[in-house]
């Protein structure tokens, strides 16, 4: 047995069998069964339990409380943020039989841009968008709350958030993107070949380049791996038979910004070699 908190445990078996998403779940789900019910889920674990994508932001609780109070009075595993949240920003949840209490999608992306950097804060924010969540309710969730702190990194994220990414990989590219002197790319664009049509992630219509995010999810949260790849071999085999170059890159990829850069390059001239 493994101890989440305070009267709460989970099967070793089941823990180590899980992914580091259904781990952060499993730590709410531990966190909720141990308190009254009246606890407000804000910031990064309110992202969570709304289903936003999210990457690197810690794995402790986060909850918003209406006065100062000891750190003991809440758990090592737990960080406690001093605020008031309107019915406006207040949405209810049912996960695991019990209603648990939250920020609405608007609110939770306003208080993640407050506290983390601008890469963390965008990925969640592409997925709100995706959710449901507008650049104006982000906006206003933000002036309710009444708080400066933040309200600079708050305003320099809405313009640059995209509901078109569609994976927390997907949104660091395309900030990786956005900080060179490439020409910027069209996001989702769809490219028709003998094997139907392809939704490249990024693509360069012109240059007839397109670059790929290999994620772990695409390839195993739907189909067995063996099919996706099938799948995606044969798409790719069509976008070249187009005169199309592909770049894939991956996770490891973005630690090492020249690394894409280069690999892009290489295509671009790849890509003119061809038309020539």
């Amino acid at each position: 047995m493994i101890r989440l908190c305070r009267g709460a445990y989970i099967l070793g078996r089941a823990w180590r069998a899980a992914t580091p998403w259904e781990q952060s779940l499993y730590r709410l789900d531990a966190h909720a069964a141990s308190t009254s019910g009246r606890t407000i889920y804000s910031y990064a674990s309110a992202a969570r339990l709304l289903g936003c994508s999210t990457w690197n932001v810690g794995e402790k609780v986060h909850v918003t409380v209406p006065y100062s109070s000891s750190s003991r009075s809440h758990g090592p595993d737990v960080a406690a943020h001093v605020g008031s949240v309107g019915d406006t920003d207040l949405v209810e949840l049912v996960r695991e039989g019990r209603v648990l209490r939250l920020t609405s999608l608007n609110r939770t992306v306003a208080d993640c841009a407050r506290i983390l950097d601008f890469e963390r804060a965008s990925v969640i924010g592409d997925h709100a968008l995706r959710l449901g969540a507008t650049v104006d309710g982000i906006a206003e969730a933000a002036r309710r709350t009444g708080a400066t702190r933040g309200s600079r990194r708050i305003e320099r994220l809405l313009p640059v958030l995209d509901a078109r990414s569609e994976s927390a990989g997907e949104t660091r590219t395309r900030l990786l993107l956005a900080g060179t002197s490439l020409a910027r790319p069209e996001l989702q664009f769809e490219v028709y070949t003998e094997e139907g049509i392809y939704r490249a992630d990024f693509a360069w219509p012109k240059l007839r380049v397109i670059l790929e995010f290999d994620g772990d999810v695409k390839y195993f949260n739907y189909r067995p791996t063996p099919d996706v790849l099938l799948a995606e071999r044969r798409r790719e085999n069509a976008l070249l038979a187009a005169g199309w170059v592909v770049v894939r890159i991956r996770w490891a990829d973005l630690a090492v910004p020249g690394m894409v850069l280069a690999k892009l390059r290489a295509a671009f001239a790849r890509a003119a070699k061809l038309a020539g």
